[in-house]
């Protein structure tokens, strides 16, 4: 049974922090050290099993909470306006909400900076020559800078997925052979 909170709830709480703190950081010009803590947390997220169990097990306190963030902030060398967001998130029950949050602050960051992020699934990694030809494509389609942001999925078999806003470009070949499977069975 999942107790967590819903979807749209986490995303709201994860907006109006982030909103909060990208202000913050924007009127006092440190955006650029904003940017650069974000990407530090979401690695953080990303390698760290004890850090995920810690913003969602209700067995840990908010005084344990609340000491662990602040002790990860500070070895992180994080801005003070989001070590202090997150020491208020974890007096408050809320660092279930850091993922939503790391995801609306580089929206934030990125309409600042007057990029697009491109989700980009491949079935293998991408070289670094092809994620600049890639770049530079969709930069030239989107009329702005695009920030790829990959992942590989191997049962693609082969091509891409590629999601920029709302407009997503499917060449894999796992969705052609579905495609086809789909043809042949309206034949038959």
């Amino acid at each position: 049974m999942d107790v967590s909170e819903p979807a749209s709830i986490s995303s709201g709480i994860a907006q109006r922090y982030a909103t909060a703190i990208f202000e913050i950081s924007r009127d006092n010009n440190d955006v650029s050290a904003l940017e650069s803590g974000v990407d530090d947390l979401s690695a953080a997220l990303d390698d760290s099993a004890d850090l995920r169990d810690l913003i969602h097990s209700p067995v840990y306190s908010r005084e344990a909470q609340g000491k662990a963030i602040s002790a990860l902030a500070d070895k992180m060398g994080l801005p003070q306006v989001l070590k202090n967001s997150l020491g208020l998130m974890a007096e408050k029950r809320r660092l279930f909400v850091l993922p939503q949050l790391v995801a609306q602050l580089r929206e934030l960051i990125a309409t600042e900076k007057g990029e697009v992020t491109a989700e980009v699934v491949s079935a293998k990694a991408l070289t670094k020559t092809q994620e600049t030809r890639l770049s530079k494509v969709l930069s030239a389609q989107a009329g702005k800078e695009v920030k790829l942001n990959t992942s590989v999925d191997e049962s693609l078999i082969g091509g891409l997925i590629v999601k920029v806003g709302s407009k997503m470009i499917d060449t894999s070949v796992k969705s052609k052979l579905a495609s086809l499977q789909n043809a042949m069975k309206e034949v038959g």
